[in-house]
């Protein structure tokens, strides 16, 4: 048997919030199929963001808007440096900061925005 990734999915309580600061991140215009569901479509993956209502209605209490900090949402970058001044008038919160030592993975974490 043979699977394919579809997407990784965010139940919020405000999608177009979330989905516009995964917009100023990425740069990549969120594809709304309603005012409840959105994807950020990358080459390499699918970030979905779907209001609570939305997620009931596929299986009522499956998740919890803002109540996981369990999710970690990866972006490949060429400068992890530049990236990261880039972001600091977006993001909120870095719960991870690029390593300090030569050979290490460059990388950097964000926490979801609060709105969620």
């Amino acid at each position: 048997m043979s699977m394919t990734f579809a997407s990784a999915r965010i139940v919020t309580k405000d999608v177009r919030a979330l989905a516009g600061f995964y917009e100023r991140i990425t740069a990549i215009a969120p594809v709304f199929g309603s005012d409840e569901f959105a994807e950020i479509r990358t080459p390499s993956g699918t970030l979905a963001i779907s209001s609570l209502r939305s997620s009931d209605r596929n299986g009522a209490g499956a998740a919890t808007p803002g109540s996981n900090r369990s999710m970690v949402v990866e972006f490949i970058v060429e400068d992890v440096d530049k990236e990261r001044a880039r972001l600091a008038s977006i993001v909120k919160d870095f719960v991870l900061e690029p390593p300090i030592s030569p050979g290490a993975t460059a990388r950097c974490c964000s926490a979801i925005p609060t709105a969620t």
